[in-house]
């Protein structure tokens, strides 16, 4: 079983089992919990991280539904081998909610469509 380190805002308007499900999820795709490897029991990451079983199991339900873990009756959650699509559908998510979000900061200062699709293409020139 490993150790995750959650970190838990209660300034985020982001719900507690969402917070938690994103991280252990992150941790999952970045290999920090490795395929096969038994996650915290729900009642212990409860304890752990000071809030509710039913938050706890919440995420644990996310994340299952999400095919990330499997939940075996009385041995525990344990993660599952990764899907390559599904990793590559959750990433397009989170790019396409960062530039949602530079889209809103670009109207904050009116800043135009091509401007910004500039400011992309100098960005990704600079990474090559």
């Amino acid at each position: 079983m490993s150790y995750i380190q959650i970190v838990i805002s209660n300034r985020s308007d982001q719900p507690i089992y969402e917070q938690i499900e994103e991280q252990i999820r992150s941790a999952i795709i970045r290999d920090e919990i490795a395929e096969g490897e038994m996650l915290p029991s729900i009642r212990s990451l409860a304890a752990d991280l000071k809030v509710s079983v039913i938050t706890t199991k919440r995420a644990y339900d996310e994340l299952e539904a999400g095919g990330f873990i499997a939940t075996v009756h009385g041995k525990g959650s344990f993660v599952l081998p990764k899907n390559k699509e599904q990793i590559r559908e959750q990433k397009l998510k989170e790019i396409e909610q960062h530039l949602t979000g530079a889209i809103a900061g670009a109207r904050l200062i009116d800043l135009a469509g091509d401007e910004l699709a500039e400011i992309l293409q100098l960005l990704l020139k600079e990474e090559k």
